[in-house]
């Protein structure tokens, strides 16, 4: 009997193009936002406008030996992404407020990395990355990408369900809430230009515990089949592939498993616009723009957006 295949919902096949009269980027938000007093009009730009920068970006990093990819996660019924479109497009508001900082960001120093998980869990550890890559097996993942700005990807991540590393600190039950904390330091992460001292530095995101639970909840710590480069999170960045893009903090130094809601950079800027929760939703609109249809990056080709970004049979359970 042949095999027969049955889509999963991410695996849309249509092309529907919706036209856009917003050009849809934090231009705005960042030309006006005024933050407990702070003032950052005629800021740098984090939005959508195509990376002028034509040098391609290096890509002659080892591939992972013996990498396979996970059969659940392994197509989209999209084409992946271009690596030297991914690789030179980037939000990695640390090293500036443009989409072509992948050059700044290889200021990161990434020597003797150390992650610490800490907090309200049983066995707290220290891990340097040769520790990450033996106790948790590697695999690869394609997933889908979308940006709150609006446009989108598809590219195959190596790395590990964070289950994985619940599973070995083994959190108590007053634990609720998990803060991921980036690098930070002011002498290599200059960030923009503006105020940039003033902004609620180090980068941080949170999660409940029940959605980094999830099956989809993933630790990357390469892409396209090597290591991550440093304008993508390296060594090792969250993907969370039902919410916007900026809940994957990258770069992460610190793990915290707490009992409350932790405060993060996006929502302590704009908490109306930023949401804590920042799932994928076609009908929830950004204040100053549509999310009811996405760009790719690459081809242009502007695409219905889909709720949780199509993943919604593996998460909608923990919404209600």
């Amino acid at each position: 009997m042949p095999n027969i295949h049955i889509p999963k919902p991410w695996e849309i096949s249509g092309r529907e193009v919706t036209p856009e009269s917003v050009f849809m980027n934090r231009r705005h938000f960042l030309k006006g936002l005024t933050v407990a007093g702070l003032s950052i009009a005629g800021a740098p730009i984090l939005g959508c406008a195509q990376n002028s920068d034509s040098a391609a970006p290096p890509t002659d990093a080892p591939k992972f030996d013996g990498l396979k990819r996970n059969p659940d996660f392994a197509q989209v019924n999209r084409p992946l992404t271009d690596e030297a479109v991914a690789a030179k497009y980037n939000n990695f508001y640390e090293f500036g407020g443009t989409k072509s900082i992948w050059k700044k960001a290889q200021a990161l120093p990434t020597e003797n990395w150390k992650v610490e998980v800490t907090g309200l869990v049983r066995n707290p550890r220290t891990y340097d990355m040769d520790d990450i890559k033996k106790k948790f097996p590697l695999e690869e993942r394609i997933y889908r990408f979308r940006c709150v700005e609006a446009w989108a990807m598809v590219v195959p991540w190596t790395g590990f369900p964070m289950k994985l590393l619940i599973d070995d600190v083994e959190p108590t039950a007053e634990a609720k809430f998990v803060r991921f904390t980036s690098f930070y330091d002011p002498k290599i992460t200059k960030g923009p230009t503006f105020s940039f001292s003033r902004l609620p530095w180090p980068y941080t995101e949170g999660l409940r515990i029940d959605e980094m639970a999830n099956e989809l909840a993933f630790f990357a710590v390469g892409i396209y089949g090597h290591a991550l480069p440093k304008q993508h999170g390296a060594p090792i960045r969250q993907v969370m592939p039902w919410k916007y893009g900026f809940k994957g903090a990258k770069s992460i130094v610190k793990i915290e498993f707490i009992d409350h809601q932790p405060a993060t950079f996006w929502n302590t800027l704009q908490p109306k616009e930023y949401l804590f929760e920042a799932n994928v939703n076609p009908q929830k609109p950004h204040p100053r723009w549509s999310q009811a249809t996405e760009r790719m990056l690459g081809s242009g080709e502007r695409l219905p957006t889909l709720l949780y970004n199509g993943y919604a049979e593996y998460v909608a359970q923990l919404y209600g």
